[in-house]
């Protein structure tokens, strides 16, 4: 008997001191420390669930745009259910205040301008994700994953992901010029190599187009003639809407001129997971939907 309340102790003592021993990190604000593995976890940005769900943690409140279909399959597939927290350009602090969290996961983007209120609520890490590059979600990945006791496996999983992109990258062409616009009903905007998606783009080995090198932009508004000027080998289209300017570009005779309309090289793809979601699982998604464009 004796032995045994000498070994639950001893376990005891090696949970608590797991749990209490304090993760620093660096967020956009400076030094986020935090001494308890988090359960109760609230995310206002896409890719900060994309994030969780990478090393099988799920939050219980989540920015959907009061859309749930918006949050990546993949990342449904594994969370299961959350509360809504109203949108990512403006959450609830009274419904996020109401799930208890004890831990908030905020876009420096966003949510600067209510990160005191936010703090208040819970502890809140916040990280870039709205405008933030593809390498840089990488790294923000890599902070949740140690702000949430899981740093052993989202070293894992982001060694995974290397892997996979890799994969897909030696199944597509190399120097090839892709291009990723987000096409609405009447504007047309450009994702550059310094956005998200083109840093994925990029990452697997295809070219695509830089905007001025003090460009901050993570997307910019073009017209024809500015895409003419472009002119890629290939056009992905993320669509909101249907028509959008695509389908009215397609009836003017400079549209003709493009190479990707002379070699029938548009390709409409998802815009949600291509522009909004942003994350681990939404980067292997892009890839494989260009693995399936040129090798179909």
């Amino acid at each position: 008997m004796k032995r045994l309340l000498c070994l639950a102790f001893t376990a005891l003592s090696i949970c608590f001191c797991s749990l209490s021993q304090a993760v620093t990190v660096q967020d956009s604000k400076g030094n986020f420390t935090l001494n308890y593995i988090p359960q109760r976890i609230v995310v206002l940005e896409f890719s900060f669930a994309d994030a969780l769900a990478s090393v099988n943690v799920s939050p219980i409140g989540i920015a959907d745009d009061k859309d749930p279909e918006r949050v990546l399959k993949q990342v449904r597939d594994v969370i299961g259910k959350w509360q809504s927290v109203g949108t990512r350009s403006q959450p609830s602090l009274e419904v996020i205040s109401s799930l208890k969290p004890d831990l908030i996961i905020a876009d420096i983007g966003r949510h600067e301008g209510v990160y005191e209120d936010l703090k208040k609520i819970a502890p809140t890490l916040i990280l870039p994700s709205r405008r933030e590059t593809y390498e840089d979600n990488l790294k923000a990945a890599a902070v949740i994953g140690k702000v949430v006791g899981k740093d052993q496996e989202m070293t894992a999983r982001l060694a995974e992901h290397k892997n996979i992109m890799k994969h897909y990258a030696a199944q597509l062409p190399k120097d090839i010029g892709v291009q990723f616009v987000v096409a609405r009903a009447d504007d047309l905007f450009m994702h550059p190599a310094n956005s998200y998606a083109g840093g994925v783009i990029k990452a697997l080995g295809l070219k695509n187009p830089s905007l001025e090198k003090d460009d901050k932009q993570s997307s910019r508004q073009i017209g024809l003639e500015q895409l003419l000027a472009i002119n890629p080998d290939y056009l992905i289209v993320g669509t909101y809407v249907s028509p959008n300017i695509i389908d009215k570009w397609e009836k003017e005779p400079l549209w003709s001129v493009l190479k990707v309309a002379r070699n029938q090289h548009v390709f409409k793809v998802n815009g949600n997971v291509w522009s909004r979601c942003r994350g681990i699982m939404a980067a292997e998604s892009i890839a494989e939907d260009l693995t399936k464009i040129f090798t179909p």
